[in-house]
C-alpha cells in the first residue's frame, strides 16, 4: 500500500503539459478544484473525467501512477459513499431494519465517490508534470503581492515544496523500516483493524527519528549553503507565460466552463 503512494513525485518529461508554466499548472489546478465541487451533475463529472484524461494522455505519463495514486484513498472514498448512502434522507428504495437505502442516498454517494477520485487523480498530475523547484518558485510568484502585508512569502513557499518533496521520502523510509520488522518477526497483515494499528507502533518510534534526522540534515545542508530565506536574490531562470500558457488556459476554461454550465442551464 505505501508503495502506491505517488503524490509529490515528479515524472520529467518535454511534453506540452510539462512546457506549461507552473503557475498556470496551479491557477488551473485550483480553477478544476472548485469545477468539481461547483458541478453538480454526471455529465459534468463525466466533461471534467475527459479533461483529465486528455491531460493524462499529452502529458505523456500514462494512466499506471494515476491509478496508483487512488489506492490509498479506496477506503475513503467506500467510507464516503456509505455515510452518503446511508445517511441521505428521500425516497426510500431498500429498508433493511434501521438501514436506509434512499434514490437520493444513490445519487448523493455516487456523485461524492465521482468527486473524490476527480479530484485527487487531477491534482496529481500538477506534482507529477511540475518540478519541485518550479513548484516552489511559482507559488512565491503567485504570493507575492501578500508581501506587502509582511507575509512570509518565500519560507510558505519553500515549507510547501519540501513537504511535497519529502513525502516519497518518508513512504520508502517507511517501508524499509517495515521490512526490517518483519525481518525480526512483526505481523502487520492479519487480525482485525485495531491489531494492525498496535503492529505499526514499532513503526512510528523509528519513522519520527529518522524525519527528524533528515530534517536536521537538511537545514544543516541548507546553513552550509547561506541560505537566507530568499532575500536579495535573482533569478537563474525568469519563467514567463507565452502561448503554450494560453492555449493551455483556454482548453481547461472551455472544459470547466462547460462542466458547470450543465448544472444551471440543463
Amino acid at each position: 500500500m505505501l508503495k502506491d503512494i505517488t503524490i509529490g513525485q515528479y515524472f520529467q518529461g518535454d511534453s506540452f503539459i510539462h512546457r506549461l508554466d507552473a503557475r498556470t499548472k496551479i491557477l488551473i489546478a485550483i480553477a478544476f478544484i472548485v469545477s468539481i465541487f461547483i458541478a453538480d451533475s454526471f455529465i459534468g463529472f463525466g466533461i471534467l473525467t475527459a479533461f483529465l484524461v486528455l491531460v493524462i494522455a499529452v502529458s505523456g505519463i500514462g494512466f499506471k501512477p494515476v491509478i496508483k495514486s487512488l489506492k490509498p484513498i479506496l477506503f475513503l472514498v467506500a467510507f464516503t459513499g456509505l455515510i452518503n448512502l446511508f445517511f441521505t434522507q428521500g425516497e426510500v428504495l431498500v429498508k433493511i431494519w434501521v438501514i436506509k437505502i434512499t434514490k437520493e442516498g444513490l445519487v448523493a454517494a455516487a456523485k461524492m465517490i465521482c468527486r473524490i477520485i476527480i479530484l485527487v487523480a487531477g491534482t496529481s498530475m500538477l506534482t507529477y508534470t511540475t518540478s519541485p523547484l518550479e513548484l516552489t518558485d511559482a507559488i512565491e510568484r503567485l504570493l507575492n503581492p501578500l508581501k506587502k502585508i509582511k507575509l512570509p512569502v518565500h519560507e510558505l513557499a519553500m515549507m510547501t515544496t519540501i513537504a511535497l518533496r519529502f513525502i516519497p521520502t518518508l513512504v520508502e523510509e517507511t517501508e524499509k523500516i517495515m521490512n526490517a520488522q518483519r525481518a525480526r518477526g512483526a505481523d502487520f497483515d492479519s487480525g482485525n483493524i485495531f491489531t494492525r494499528i498496535k503492529a505499526l507502533v514499532p513503526v512510528l518510534v523509528p519513522m519520527f527519528i529518522s524525519s527528524f534526522r533528515r530534517a536536521d540534515d537538511l537545514a544543516l545542508a541548507m546553513e552550509c549553503r547561506c541560505y537566507n530565506s530568499g532575500v536579495g536574490k535573482t533569478k537563474m531562470t525568469v519563467t514567463k507565460f507565452s502561448h503554450v500558457d494560453l492555449t493551455g488556459a483556454f482548453v481547461a476554461i472551455v472544459f470547466m466552463a462547460t462542466a458547470i454550465l450543465f448544472r444551471f442551464v440543463f
